[in-house]
């Protein structure tokens, strides 16, 4: 699965999402599961806002070798699912690719849609969206001029909805699977906070998926090689 994250500058909140989710595939042996990201004002060229690159590699991700970009129709085309980070954003996607609006969301819509439905697939996400209509802004609000502390909490907000959808979606497009998380030996001992992972779903697709042969664990025992920055 290739996801494409979109910001505004593509210097802070797309670029965590971006590195956070290679960081998620490197830590669990996801091979199919891949990700880029882009601005729809980008500062073309610019690196990783410095504090943004700070949480990035709290989080366990790597902010080298970054040069923001613009949002282009090719990227969407190429995406599997598009995460935004704001409602306005997600719009401004539609509009430059109408038919990619069955896999465009903002991050906590599509969090939440997941977590309330079951839905395990983009497809399934997509169809129980009407149904789950939130009133209200679902946004993930950009940090730049702010304190280390508000980029640490955006941080956070991007793990804790990013993480596990990701593993949930994973899990049902290749349920034979089996998930790798990385030792905690390399942190010295770190205590690593354990994420929630979504329970099991509704079956999205015609034919039923077999069972993942190591299905998830409850939320309060599932862990991953992932620190939240602080």
């Amino acid at each position: 699965m290739h996801v494409l994250f979109v910001c505004s500058g593509n210097v802070c909140r797309s670029v965590i999402a971006e590195r956070l989710t290679l960081a998620i595939a490197a830590d669990h042996g996801l091979q199919e599961l891949s990700a880029e990201s882009a601005g729809v004002r980008a500062l073309v060229g610019f690196p990783v806002e410095p504090l943004a690159a700070q949480t990035i590699v709290g989080l366990g991700g790597n902010a080298d070798n970054f040069k923001a970009r613009r949002l282009k129709p090719e990227m969407v085309h190429r995406a599997d699912l598009v995460i935004t980070m704001s409602d306005k954003i997600r719009d401004q996607v539609r509009d430059l690719v109408p038919e990619a609006l069955p896999r465009t969301f903002t991050l906590l819509e599509a969090y939440r849609i997941a977590k309330v439905s079951g839905a395990r697939s983009v497809l399934g996400l997509h169809a129980a969206r009407d149904d789950l209509a939130y009133v209200g802004r679902e946004n993930i609000s950009d940090p730049v001029g702010l304190s280390p502390q508000a980029y640490c909490d955006v941080g956070d907000r991007i793990a804790e909805a990013l993480v596990p959808l990701l593993l949930a979606l994973h899990a049902h497009e290749h349920p034979q699977a089996t998930v790798h998380p990385r030792t905690a030996a390399s942190d010295a001992g770190a205590q690593r906070p354990p994420l929630l992972v979504l329970e099991g779903g509704r079956d999205d697709s015609a034919k039923p998926a077999e069972s993942p042969k190591h299905p998830a664990q409850p939320a309060s025992h599932q862990q991953i090689g992932l620190r939240p920055a602080r």
